[in-house]
């Protein structure tokens, strides 16, 4: 048996819950890992709140929070390939293990080595926050000199985002509220503050004739706003909202593979990329690490340390 954080039915914060299970049996696809470190992201308490049930597919109450994490493999599925007992590797779980435990399975397909010299933490965040960002830059495929619209840009993902752009030789606008501007420009972005009025009105005055590509974080109304303020149709991804189809815009097509993991940790070892991991929380504070994202008030990544 292992310790687990998750949740005993859909719900709010008040469903979520410490309970031990079984350690996960990996399945021909899979690797069982030791986690080490969890990151935590918005997609984990989306899930919590029942928007997507089929996640968990059949399996029982209670479920495990968190889809990302690094950890030491203890087991090896039949058919997954460069990766044996005792590795350290980053990867995520697709089928429902969840990644808030002492114990979980990762698909094999989706989990990568962790390369010498880059950190369990930042590991951590690469399957899901930092691929996001690699994809929605990927999508736009913008030239060196264009201008991309980053809406959101002081959480995890956003921050991430910007400095993939920024590497790739694209000037980066960005809209957050003020707490995120210290962190924004650090990055190189031209910080656009909601709270200062008008965001349209202020990305115009930067830019007059619009921007080249749009990477939506935030969704609703706030991408409504912005997404007319690329210069073309096809040019607004986002990673949260599917009403972006609407507006002539795309949701950012996942990947998750090995291939894509190894990219985004390399960019990082070369000193190209940092996940800005600016709040650790031991397990037993597993709820109040999902509670600073869910509030909205994490200004880069979020993990939670199993040692």
């Amino acid at each position: 048996m292992s310790e687990a954080f998750g949740f005993r039915e859909f719900g709010g914060p008040q469903v979520q819950v410490f309970f031990d299970r079984p350690d996960p049996v990996p399945n021909p696809a899979e690797v069982l890992v030791r986690v080490t470190v969890a990151s935590v992201n918005p997609l984990d308490f989306k899930l919590r709140s029942g928007i997507a049930p089929q996640f968990y597919g059949e399996q029982p109450f209670p479920h495990v929070l968190g889809a990302e994490a690094t950890g030491v493999v203890l087991a090896v599925g039949a058919e997954v390939e460069g990766i044996a007992v005792g590795d350290t590797v980053f990867g995520c779980t697709l089928t429902g293990a969840g990644t808030f435990a002492r114990t979980t399975v990762l698909d094999g397909a989706n989990t990568a080595r962790k390369p010498e010299g880059l950190r369990d933490d930042w590991a951590a965040t690469i399957p899901v926050a930092v691929t996001s960002a690699l994809n929605a830059v990927d999508q736009l495929d913008l030239p060196a000199g264009a201008t991309v619209l980053v809406n959101g840009v002081g959480g995890g993902v956003g921050l991430v985002t910007a400095q993939v752009a920024r590497d790739r030789g694209l000037n980066v606008i960005g809209t957050g509220g003020t707490a995120k501007r210290t962190l924004a420009e650090a990055v190189g972005v031209t910080f656009v503050d909601y709270t200062d009025g008008d965001v349209v009105r202020q990305v115009r005055d930067l830019a007059p004739d619009g921007v080249d590509g749009v990477v939506d974080l935030v969704g609703g109304a706030s991408l409504r706003a912005v997404a007319p303020l690329a210069r073309e149709v096809g040019k607004v991804v986002s990673v949260t909202d599917p009403t972006v189809s609407e507006l002539g815009g795309e949701m950012v097509r996942r990947r998750v593979d090995r291939s894509d993991l190894e990219r985004a940790a390399a960019l990082m070892v070369q000193g190209r990329l940092d996940p800005y991991v600016v709040k650790t929380y031991p397990f037993s504070q597993a709820a109040e690490a999902l509670a600073l994202v869910e509030h909205g008030h994490a200004l880069g990544k979020v993990v939670i340390d199993m040692a």
